[in-house]
C-alpha cells in the first residue's frame, strides 16, 4: 500500500512538473520578444541627436514590416523540415535561440539600414519558427494537451508583460516609489532615455540566449525521421472552395496589415501625445492585460453567439482602437487604456480565426490548413509596413510631423472594410460548433 501510494504520489508530481518547466519555457519564448518589440519603432525613428537611428517613415515601414513577412513564410519550411527530419525539437529551438541572441546583440551596435534590414530579415527567419516549434514541444509531451496547453501558455503573455514593465521601471526610470496604481513603481524618467530604450534589444538578446540554454534541460523531442513535404500546406487549398474561408482569408490580410500598423507607430504616436518614454512598455503591455482576460471567455463567446460574430466583433475591435487612437484631442489615459480592446481583437479574431480553421478543415489537413493561414496572415507585416509609409507620407505637416488623427482614422476605416467582410459575407459552414 505504502509503495503504491508514493508511486502514485510521484506520478502526480511529474504532470506538475512538467507544466511548471513548460511553463517556464513559454515565459522565457516571450519574454523576449516583448521586452523590445514593442520599442523598436522608436529606436529606429528617433533622431541621431534623441539617441535614435534617424531612420525614414519609409525604412522603418520596411524593417518593421519586410522581416515579420519573411520569417512567417520561412517557418513552415524550417520548423517542418529540421524538427521532424533531422533534430530533436529542443535542442533546434537552444541553437536558434542562441543564435537569435547573437543576432539582437549585433543589431545594437549598428546604424546603417541596408545592415538592420539584413540582419533582422536574418534574426527573424531563425527566431519565428520558434513559436510552432515550442507550442510543438508542448503538444508533444502534454497528456491532455487541450486542457492543459492554455494554462501553460498564459505564461508566455505573462513573461511579455513582466519584461517589458520590468525593463522600464528598473532601466527607463530612477528614484523608484510604490504606489497603489499600475505600473506601481514610478519614478522619474533617466536623462537620455529614447539611446537607453535600444538597450531593450540587448536585454532581449541576452534573454533569447537563457531561454536557448533553458531549452536543452527541456524534455527530450526526438525527430519523426519521416521528414514532412516543406509543401504540405498545398492540401489544404481546397478550403478556398467554402465561401468563408475566402472571406476570412481576405479580412485576415486587412487585419493582420493594420495589426503591424499598430507595432510601427504606436511607439511614436504616444510620445507625442505626452507619454514619457520610460512609459512606453507598461503602457503598451495593457493590450496584453486584456488578452489574458478574453482568452477565458472565448469558448462561451463562441458558444453564445457563433464564429461569424465572434470574428466579426474582434474585426471591429480594431475599428474602435484606432478611432479612439484617431480622436487625439482625448486624455491620454483614455487612448492608452483603449488598448485593453486588444484583448477583443486577439482573443475573438486571431484565436477565433484559427479555431475556425481548425473545425472547417478535414481532420487530415488541420495542420496544413494552420500553416496555409498562417502565411496569409503573415504577408501582412510587409503590407501594413508599406502602407504604414504611404499614410505617414500623406498627413505629415510642413513641420516634419505626422498628423495621427487623420492617420489613425484612416486605419480604423480600413478595419471597417474587414468587419463588414465577415458581418456581412462570413457564414459558418462547420457542423463541429457545439464541440467547441
Amino acid at each position: 500500500m505504502g509503495a503504491g501510494t508514493a508511486a502514485m504520489e510521484a506520478g502526480e508530481r511529474e504532470p506538475r512538473l512538467l507544466s511548471l518547466r513548460l511553463s517556464i519555457m513559454f515565459f522565457l519564448q516571450w519574454a523576449t520578444w516583448g521586452i523590445w518589440i514593442p520599442v523598436l519603432a522608436r529606436c529606429l525613428k528617433a533622431s541621431v541627436e534623441q539617441g535614435g537611428l534617424g531612420f525614414s517613415e519609409l525604412q522603418l515601414g520596411l524593417i518593421m514590416g519586410v522581416p515579420a513577412t519573411v520569417g512567417a513564410l520561412a517557418a513552415p519550411f524550417i520548423a517542418g523540415q529540421l524538427a521532424d527530419r533531422y533534430f530533436s525539437t529542443e535542442r533546434l529551438v537552444a541553437v536558434l535561440e542562441i543564435t537569435t541572441g547573437v543576432l539582437l546583440w549585433t543589431l545594437t551596435t549598428q546604424k546603417s539600414f541596408g545592415v538592420w534590414m539584413t540582419l533582422m530579415i536574418v534574426s527573424s527567419v531563425v527566431r519565428v519558427p520558434t513559436v510552432a516549434l515550442g507550442n510543438s514541444l508542448a503538444f508533444a509531451h502534454l497528456s491532455d494537451a487541450k486542457a492543459r496547453f492554455p494554462r501553460v501558455r498564459a505564461w508566455g503573455t505573462i513573461g511579455w508583460i513582466v519584461a517589458g514593465w520590468g525593463f522600464a521601471m528598473v532601466w527607463l526610470q530612477s528614484g523608484l516609489h510604490f504606489q497603489w496604481l499600475p505600473p506601481f513603481l514610478v519614478g522619474d524618467e533617466m536623462p537620455n532615455v529614447t539611446a537607453r530604450l535600444l538597450d531593450a534589444m540587448r536585454a532581449g538578446a541576452i534573454l533569447s540566449v537563457i531561454y536557448g540554454l533553458y531549452c536543452l534541460t527541456l524534455p527530450h523531442t526526438p525527430p519523426k525521421r519521416e521528414g514532412v513535404d516543406p509543401l504540405a500546406f498545398r492540401k489544404a487549398f481546397k478550403l478556398f472552395r467554402f465561401r468563408s474561408f475566402v472571406v476570412l482569408m481576405a479580412a485576415g490580410l486587412i487585419i493582420a496589415s493594420i495589426q503591424s500598423i499598430y507595432f510601427i507607430q504606436t511607439a511614436n504616436f504616444l510620445p507625442s501625445l505626452g507619454l514619457p518614454e520610460a512609459d512606453l512598455l507598461p503602457a503598451m503591455s495593457t493590450a496584453q492585460f486584456a488578452e489574458i482576460v478574453f482568452m477565458v471567455f472565448l469558448g462561451f463567446l463562441l458558444k453564445r453567439l457563433g464564429f461569424r460574430w465572434v470574428l466579426a466583433m474582434g474585426a471591429f475591435a480594431y475599428v474602435l482602437r484606432f478611432a479612439v487612437f484617431g480622436t487625439t484631442t482625448l486624455p491620454l489615459g483614455v487612448i492608452v487604456a483603449s488598448q485593453g480592446l486588444h484583448g477583443v481583437c486577439f482573443a475573438c479574431f486571431y484565436a477565433g480565426a484559427f479555431l475556425y480553421v481548425e473545425h472547417l478543415a478535414e481532420k487530415d489537413v488541420r495542420a496544413s490548413a494552420q500553416t496555409l493561414i498562417g502565411i496569409v496572415l503573415g504577408i501582412g507585416p510587409v503590407l501594413g509596413g508599406l502602407l504604414s509609409a504611404r499614410l505617414a507620407a500623406q498627413f505629415t505637416g510642413a513641420d516634419g510631423a505626422i498628423d495621427y488623427s487623420p492617420f489613425w482614422y484612416t486605419v480604423s476605416a480600413i478595419g471597417v472594410v474587414a468587419t463588414v467582410l465577415l458581418a456581412g459575407f462570413f457564414r459558418d459552414e462547420t457542423k463541429e460548433r457545439e464541440a467547441i
